[in-house]
């Protein structure tokens, strides 16, 4: 047999439920006459009677009980269908993606675990990140909020600073032990200096210990991960600072032979294109962002 008009089902499942044709009649928006034109059409469509009468309640017969039963799973299963095409496409419309860019080693130690503690938080924000250090090596044409290591300003763009550092001597537990134990600066001089510059920042750490420049180094790394790998496997000692080495120092990697310290020749800083500044996206990350820098 052919099946009837949904409407129909639609008409009788408030009538079973509320036991009244003009109670269903108010929920449904139309006349009592409407509802009891569907539902006698709906009986006679099906051959049988769906309700009978208790004074001015209707009842469900047995083959309504029936009918009802499935109509009123139907019914939940299509008001699920509908909440959920309506979620995704809210989910879909308010979805945020962000282009990010960081320093390797710096998320690598400080921003990536933070990152996803973001993702958990803010599930309609997706992320793209790349890793560059400096600011000339960043794609602003797909980059949207970067984190680099450098010194402002930087013309056309807004910047705060994250983290101001202190570089502090750092190298393996072995390095204390020996004829050659680092005790004293001076002490150095039996070390190979590891460098990601042009030695300019340890020059300015050796000033301020007191003690003379021991000369060029005959290897310098562009990665400063490189730098921190060879400080951990004994090869020399490496100048790092407190953000970079924590994790590190804490579990025994790396320890600091000596404690004089040094302002940073650069800082991190978070960075966007002025233009993209009142984008709230990008305002409520870089909101984040600081929070998460001034915090423990």
């Amino acid at each position: 047999m052919a099946l009837p008009p949904l409407h129909a089902f639609r008409v009788f499942e408030s009538v079973a439920r509320l036991g009244n044709v003009g109670a269903a009649a108010a929920e449904l928006h139309v006349t009592p006459g409407a509802v009891s034109q569907q539902i006698r059409a709906l009986q006679t469509g099906l051959g049988v009677e769906l309700f009978q009468k208790r004074g001015r309640q209707l009842a469900l017969t047995r083959s309504g009980a029936q009918l009802q039963r499935s109509v009123a799973t139907a019914m939940d299963a299509i008001q699920t269908g509908v909440r959920q095409v309506a979620a995704a496409r809210h989910d879909e419309e308010t979805r945020r993606s962000l282009r990010i860019s960081m320093p390797q080693v710096y998320g690598t130690a400080w921003l990536a675990t933070r990152l996803f503690r973001f993702m958990d938080e803010n599930p309609n924000f997706q992320l793209n990140v790349v890793t560059s250090s400096y600011f000339q090596g960043i794609d602003w044409r797909k980059t949207d909020v970067a984190v680099i290591y450098g010194v402002p300003p930087w013309p056309g763009f807004w910047w705060h600073l994250l983290h101001g550092i202190r570089m502090t001597p750092v190298c393996s537990p072995q390095l204390l032990r020996g004829p050659k134990a680092i005790r004293q600066p001076s002490d150095l001089a039996y070390h190979r200096l590891l460098h990601e510059d042009d030695g300019a920042q340890w020059r300015r750490w050796q000033a301020q210990a007191g003690i003379a420049w021991g000369g060029e180094s005959d290897v310098y790394f562009d990665s400063f991960g490189i730098v921190l790998q060879a400080a951990r496997d004994g090869f020399g000692v490496a100048l790092s600072d407190e953000v970079v080495s924590a994790r590190d120092l804490d579990e025994g990697r790396l320890v600091q032979p000596l404690q004089i310290g040094v302002a940073a020749l650069h800082n991190y800083y978070c960075l966007c294109p002025e233009a993209k500044r009142d984008s709230a996206e990008i305002d409520y990350f870089i909101n984040w962002l600081i929070g998460e820098s001034s915090g423990p």
